[in-house]
Order: C-alpha cells, then structure tokens, then sequence
C-alpha cells in the first residue's frame, strides 16, 4: 500500500513538474521566493497594527509562536526522521525533472513552506471576523499558490506539500484557539 501511495505521489509531481514554460517559470520561482512576499507582509502587519491596535499583539505573537513551531516541527524533526529526498535530490528522476531555481535542503518530507503557510492562513481564518472572508478566502489560495510552485519548481512531491499543510492547519487551529482564549482572558486586548 505504501508503495502505491510513493508510485502515485511521483506520479503527480511528474505531471504538474512537466508543465513547464518561459512564461510559468519566473512566476513559479516569485511566489515560492520568501522575500519576493516582504512588502504584502509588511504593507499587511501596518494594516492589522492600524486596524486592530492591541489585539494585533496576539495576533503577531500567535504567528510568530505558529511559524516558530510549523518550521522548527517540519525541518527538525520531520525532515531528518522521514529522511525523503527531494525529488531533485533523487537519482531515479534526475533525467526526467525540471529544476527551476535550485534545489534546497536535501529532504523534503514534509515541506515548510506549505506547514508556514497553512498555518497562517488557517490562524487568519480564526482570528478576523467574518467581513474578511474575501481575505481569508485569499490567504488559503496564497498558501495553494505556494506549495503548487514547489512542486512546479521540482524540489517537492505532492505527498511532501500535502503533510506540509495538513500540519500548517493543525497548528493553526492550535495557535487560533489559543488567541481566543487570550482575548477573552485578557480584556486589555479587546480595546
């Protein structure tokens, strides 16, 4: 069954790694790029600080806090104790990828791109109100966009982005219901 799942899951990045063009290829390494996303996080942290006055404390605290754990989780436990190779690190497919802006680390299991962004996306879902859905709606198609591009870049399966987000959202949902708990706890927050 395991083997199946492996089969399937190159199966997949093949497919998306093999849509390749001039036009997709700069784009694919922007979004994946994390300093290409510093100004919408600067120009986003002076909106939450502007809007949300004390509460953005938590908020920029339950971030830090899940980013801290999504990484630290993914990269140093993770990664070493699956110990998959990327799939540009790998032999078997190293004639058959396209590898477009380097390689990274040499493990990819689980990516942390996907568990950084999945968890912010997840943590906005729960901690603005409801009149930024459209926000919201944006920030887990932002968090798709990216682990799409590792895949496209060839430094990640599908299988790699997929455990990424699924620990994204759970340490979300963590750090989400732990700024609740402080807002109703602490009503110098709220003000």
């Amino acid at each position: 069954m395991l083997e199946k799942i492996k089969q399937l899951d190159q199966e997949w990045f093949l497919t998306i790694n093999g849509y390749h063009s001039s036009f997709w290829d700069p784009i694919m390494v922007a979004i994946s790029d994390r300093l290409f996303w510093i100004p919408f996080y600067l120009i986003l942290a002076a909106y939450l600080i502007y809007r949300h006055r004390r509460q953005s404390i938590l908020m920029f605290l339950a971030i830090g806090l899940a980013l801290l754990a999504a990484d630290g989780i993914s990269s140093r436990f993770i990664k070493p104790y699956f110990a998959r190779l990327r799939p540009c690190h790998d032999a078997t497919l190293s004639e058959t990828i396209n590898i477009v802006g380097g390689c990274g680390g040499k493990f990819g299991f689980l990516s942390s791109h996907a568990a950084n962004t999945f968890a912010i996306a997840m943590l906005f879902a729960l901690m603005l109100p409801d009149r930024y859905r459209y926000f919201k709606i944006f920030a887990f198609i932002w968090a798709v966009a990216i682990s799409y591009s590792r895949v496209y870049l060839g430094v990640h399966f599908p299988g790699d982005v997929l455990g990424g987000a699924v620990l994204g959202i759970v340490l979300g949902l963590i750090f989400g219901f732990l700024f609740r708990k402080l807002l109703v706890r602490h009503p110098y927050f709220t003000r």
